[in-house]
């Protein structure tokens, strides 16, 4: 929770939020930097499934109250709240937080080299090194019966924060356009039957892809204009919209239209359950 009078940037920033941790614990210096190096691969994957890859930098970030520095996820767009520097040819990213002379020469880079850009956090992680054992007293004794304190790590995506972003990058004028990845359902069948024949169908057809394990959304209201329905589909921002009417039924079809294109096209029921 966030304790805050009230909500602000649309979903990127809403009084609740859901994080994704994890932390480790290494017993040295190189299995910690190998689980670390390893946990920065595994999220950019993340970033790159859904659509991000190109947008996220593993950026140079204040370490807030835990560290002197932490590495932060950020995704270019105009709806973030924060503002980094990037070199895109060597994948070097800082917030402005931290932009310092001293910070340019340790990454190897100059300013004039560096491009502003918008950006949201999408992800943070810390390398703690061994000064949070230290301080909690948290050791092994080692085979030669040495203390040696642990190498702490702590690692976070904000999974509802990435959800707004998904939404402010892919979105459209007329909604939102989920990446198929994470998209909460993969068909939203529109039914624009009134018969009752016809009605028998269209559950029939949605009772036959729920069998097949689609996840599926399925808009069975009745007196509710096309149009209408149409409208609160490209809203919503299923990748993939499946109408059924008694013109296509008449051909024992439906009609099928990616969200993020602009033609749609008949096809067989068959078809669209192999």
């Amino acid at each position: 929770m966030r304790n805050e009078l009230r909500a602000k940037s649309g979903i990127l920033r809403g009084r609740e939020f859901v994080m994704k941790d994890l932390y480790s614990y290494s017993l040295d210096e190189d299995q910690h930097e190998k689980f670390y190096q390893g946990v920065i691969d595994a999220y950019m994957r993340v970033f790159e499934r859904v659509g991000l890859g190109d947008d996220t930098f593993v950026t140079f970030a204040s370490g807030g109250a835990f560290t002197q520095f932490s590495h932060e996820f950020q995704t270019i767009t105009d709806a973030g709240e924060d503002v980094i520097y990037i070199n895109r040819d060597k994948k070097i990213a800082i917030n402005n937080e931290v932009l310092s002379d001293q910070v340019l020469k340790d990454l190897g880079v100059t300013r004039d080299e560096l491009e502003e850009v918008k950006t949201a956090e999408v992800g943070n992680i810390f390398n703690f090194g061994t000064k949070k054992s230290e301080q909690m007293n948290l050791y092994i004794t080692d085979e030669n019966g040495e203390k040696k304190y642990v190498h702490l790590g702590s690692y976070g995506i904000g999974v509802t924060r990435l959800m707004g972003v998904i939404v402010e990058r892919f979105a459209d004028n007329k909604g939102i356009i989920w990446p198929e990845e994470v998209a909460p359902f993969q068909i939203h069948l529109v039914s624009l039957c009134n018969e009752e024949a016809d009605l028998k169908k269209a559950d029939e057809l949605y009772e036959t892809l729920t069998k097949q394990g689609k996840e599926v959304l399925y808009d069975d209201r009745i007196g509710v204009r096309a149009g209408e329905k149409f409208a609160d589909s490209d809203l919503i921002g299923i990748p993939l919209r499946v109408i059924i009417s008694p013109k296509t039924l008449a051909n024992n079809s439906v009609e099928v239209k990616k969200r993020n294109e602009t033609e749609s096209k008949i096809i067989a029921i068959s078809e669209l359950l192999k």
